[in-house]
């Protein structure tokens, strides 16, 4: 993809990474729309970056979801970030936090992409990027649902990358590690995460070259451990590493 000239919207894009990717699409001179739920983080986002737009919407809300596709009919990059994380065993989740964790994490960016599709393949040159994890390759004992959503989210990617490759419409993957944001705060050991800054260097290099699956930072150990031995990359996990 070429560095500029695109209207970029980012779904949770006011803080940790979705800020990052923000920032460096907004500083090579792209347009940039920044989606979330406070309208206040979204605000003291925006006023960061000249001329960013922002909305306040739900993007697990249809409602939402059909307003945003219809209000910025001008975006040929939409980028899948929004996500929570539920770190407690699954019989101590209620049914509540059950359906939102896949509402948020799967379903509303499938929707999302889904209610943009007629506006990016009306444009000469566009992209989708999702926003998976490294938890997508091996799984965490201590987050199922949102290991379960970013597989899906992954295998998902995957599919609509060969389901678009005959249109203007790119398919880009980011598989981060642990990522030092507000999602991971006192979660894992603060020497293996990566800043989002970081993270959004790693993607905007291989975004300029067409690498449409970008495992960021030790993603990539991951993959290589679990392509040697599956077993060795369950134990590394199990760890809670």
């Amino acid at each position: 993809m070429t560095p500029n000239g695109h209207t970029v919207l980012i779904t949770g894009g006011a803080t940790g990474i979705g800020f990052a990717l923000a920032k460096q699409f907004h500083n090579a001179g792209n347009q940039v729309i920044l989606v979330g739920r406070r309208e206040d983080v979204l605000q003291q986002a925006a006023a960061q970056l000249s001329g960013c737009r922002y909305a306040v919407a739900d993007v697990s809300k249809a409602e939402d979801r059909e307003r945003l596709a219809r209000d910025f009919a001008d975006v040929n990059v939409l980028i899948n970030n929004a996500a929570i994380q539920y770190t407690k065993p699954l019989a101590e989740q209620t049914d509540a936090e059950i359906v939102q964790e896949i509402d948020i994490n799967l379903t509303a960016p499938v929707l999302l992409t889904q209610a943009f599709m007629s506006v990016l393949q009306a444009k000469p040159s566009a992209a989708v990027v999702n926003v998976s994890s490294g938890l997508a390759i091996v799984p965490k004992e201590t987050c199922a649902l949102y290991c379960a959503t970013k597989a899906a989210l992954h295998s998902y990617s995957q599919v609509l990358r060969w389901q678009l490759e005959a249109t203007h419409v790119r398919v880009f993957e980011i598989l981060p590690p642990m990522v030092a944001t507000p999602l991971s705060q006192g979660k894992g050991h603060a020497n293996l995460k990566i800043s989002p800054d970081e993270l959004a260097a790693e993607f905007w290099r291989d975004f300029q070259r067409d690498h449409y699956e970008i495992m960021v930072g030790k993603s990539k150990w991951l993959y290589w451990i679990n392509r040697i031995s599956a077993t060795l990359g369950q134990r590394i996990m199990r760890k809670g590493l």
